[in-house]
């Protein structure tokens, strides 16, 4: 008598391959540092919806960033820095498009690890921007970019930078915007700004990598890339990479039919996915890492505060 085949196994991939949970993520390492009052992430049920008002074809296009740019005297900004609080900064501000700026991420809490701080175009979309004018998929881009502050006060990103920018924008007669965060609370502010671009008539997209903070504050469109914090718009030096998530992007801004719509981006960052377990862990820290990485948190927090106050007063 012939015996029963056993059925095959059935591969799941890792528990822990799925979207990073960010919130939770920084909520157990500042716990665990010793830091008692665990951040509150903006949250709300509903969110605005400005439906493109013409054809991609025929509109201007704007690019968001959280990203600074370069200050020779502040410090190491490249590829491999530490956090640099020194080189944040805490106005919006605007930048020429004429040609590719010079923008550095060391100043927010990105995956140092294993992101890649020497190509720009993880976080800044500028050439797959250029392309997308050039072939007649929009029709121009804005004279200018525009800079977000990383402000963990929602209420100064709520009724101080979000109407800045807004009054940039329709400065310069934007239709659609892409927005595109780097550090957690990049994410939440990138977040806050395009609900407040939505209400003002200009149609948004996130290009994100934090997915529950952007979909717990609630944004009209993001586009969600499973990279590590720091490379939103592509994989560093894959120009390929770029096209595709711009490309889908775009599409989001015109498929949407409400708010509230994601769409998860096919590329992965790399097949061994474990990558995921490193960022603000601290279940894998040593007592040691844990003191020093306090003391090193206190250090950027003093600096942060003493730049804030003589930056806005507050």
């Amino acid at each position: 008598m012939s015996q029963p085949v056993a059925p095959a196994e059935i591969r799941f991939a890792p528990e822990f391959d799925q979207p990073v949970r960010y919130m939770l993520r920084t909520r157990s390492y500042y716990l665990g540092l010793g830091y008692e009052n665990p951040y509150v992430w903006a949250h709300y049920i509903d969110a605005p919806f400005a439906p493109l008002k013409k054809p991609l074809s025929a509109s201007r296009l704007a690019l968001v960033t959280t990203a600074a740019p370069y200050q020779a005297d502040k410090g190491p900004q490249g590829a491999g820095a530490a956090y640099n609080a020194s080189a944040k900064f805490y106005q919006p501000y605007a930048g020429s498009m004429a040609s590719k700026p010079d923008l550095r991420i060391a100043h927010v809490g990105i995956d140092r690890k294993h992101a890649n701080m020497s190509d720009s175009e993880c976080w800044f979309p500028y050439e797959a921007a250029q392309a997308a004018q050039q072939s007649g998929r929009i029709a121009t881009l804005s004279p200018r970019f525009y800079g977000l502050p990383s402000n963990r006060s929602q209420r100064h990103t709520v009724e101080i930078d979000a109407p800045a920018i807004i009054a940039m924008c329709q400065a310069d007669a934007v239709d659609v915007a892409v927005l595109i965060p780097n550090c957690p609370i990049c994410h939440q502010s990138q977040s806050l700004l395009a609900r407040a671009l939505e209400s003002a008539g200009i149609s948004t997209v996130v290009m994100a990598s934090a997915k529950d903070i952007v979909e717990y504050c609630g944004v009209p469109r993001m586009l969600f890339s499973d990279f590590p914090l720091g490379n939103a718009a592509a994989r560093p030096n894959d120009p390929e990479s770029r096209a595709t998530n711009f490309e889908l992007a775009l599409r989001l801004l015109e498929s949407a039919v409400g708010p509230r719509t994601t769409m998860q981006s096919p590329l992965i960052w790399n097949e061994d996915p474990s990558w995921k377990l490193d960022y603000s862990n601290i279940e894998r820290l040593s007592p040691e890492e844990v003191v020093r990485l306090k003391a090193e948190a206190e250090a950027v927090r003093e600096t942060a505060k003493a730049l804030r106050l003589k930056t806005v007063g507050k």
